[in-house]
């Protein structure tokens, strides 16, 4: 039923493709980058340089200020969650929980329970990789720049998390189910856009484009338990923990997150080393949710038809 959540407000395919074009073009690139552009300008020494400036130019831009440039980044999406509010509001009247979830109000326990499980993940596995091989993860620790970094985790890197997870697993999620009138169009083609929309990070000139498919399993592994769980609690949820710990415990100078983290990452990375654990480990925690929240009929979830109006609303 969380595609057909849509059905309780203004559904019409025009408006999803109005809305993502207000929400992407008018929130996220241009509200979003305007203190990112008006800084990073203020810093360039003339106006060609600042027009050739690539996302590396732009980092070289803020030596010894990596949690400055976080902020920057991080108001981009705060740029594009500024218009998806009112644009669910007001063009589609519908209740913006409804965007996120089936149940009457959003499930905190769902969300602790996911964030729980996988940043326990990620601190065992990054100590356990420190104390194997220590001499791929230099320690960076440094207390002041961690403690800014902690507070920018905790009170804003939640807000990129929750705007993609707004934007893909709900927005386009449900706008392309009611064009589709099926569940599994939406899920694959949310999460190729997801995955895609990962092509200008760094990560991709290191380790070449195969790396996407990366990007595009954790678009699908999200797809998959908000679709099954018919609500984005344990996305949101997993999606704050995976960046949130990301940041904080590893960085290195070839990723996406370059940040005053615990740990300097200074091994040669392959993309075999960053795709084989994603499809090993993310088919492990959805058995984990499955078995605790008792999933089941998931042909009909992944890939049924979606509901008629009359039989949601009524």
């Amino acid at each position: 039923m969380f595609i057909e959540q849509a059905y309780k407000g203004l559904h019409e395919g025009w408006r999803y493709i109005i809305g993502f074009l207000i929400v992407f073009l008018f929130g996220w690139q241009i509200i979003g980058v305007i203190p990112l552009f008006v800084s990073a300008f203020s810093r360039s020494s003339n106006v060609g340089e600042f027009l050739a400036s690539s996302e590396e130019m732009f980092i070289d831009l803020y030596p010894g200020e990596s949690n400055f440039y976080l902020v920057l980044v991080i108001f981009t999406f705060i740029g594009g969650l500024i218009a998806l509010i009112p644009v669910v509001k007001y063009f589609h009247r519908q209740r913006f929980v409804k965007m996120l979830t089936s149940r009457a109000t959003l499930d905190w326990k769902r969300v602790f329970f996911a964030f729980g499980i996988w940043g326990a993940f990620s601190v065992i596995t990054t100590f356990i990789g420190y104390y194997l091989a220590p001499e791929d993860l230099q320690w960076n620790f440094n207390l002041m720049p961690f403690l800014g970094l902690l507070a920018i985790t905790l009170l804003l890197l939640p807000l990129q998390t929750s705007f993609e997870e707004f934007l893909f697993r709900g927005y386009l999620m449900q706008g392309i189910g009611m064009a589709a009138k099926n569940r599994l169009a939406p899920l694959i083609i949310t999460s190729l856009i997801f995955g895609l929309m990962h092509g200008l990070n760094p990560e991709i000139e290191k380790l070449g484009y195969s790396v996407l498919s990366v990007y595009i399993g954790i678009g699908l592994f999200l797809g998959i338990i908000t679709l099954m769980d018919d609500g984005m609690e344990l996305a949101l949820g997993f999606h704050a923990a995976n960046n949130m710990f990301i940041a904080l415990l590893v960085t290195s100078d070839w990723t996406a997150l370059q940040t005053n983290s615990v740990f300097l990452d200074v091994s040669e990375p392959s993309a075999i080393g960053q795709i084989v654990p994603i499809f090993i480990i993310l088919p492990i925690l959805t058995f984990v949710f499955a078995k605790k929240y008792k999933w089941n009929n998931w042909k009909e979830k992944l890939a049924g038809r979606i509901l008629p109006k009359e039989e949601v609303i009524n």
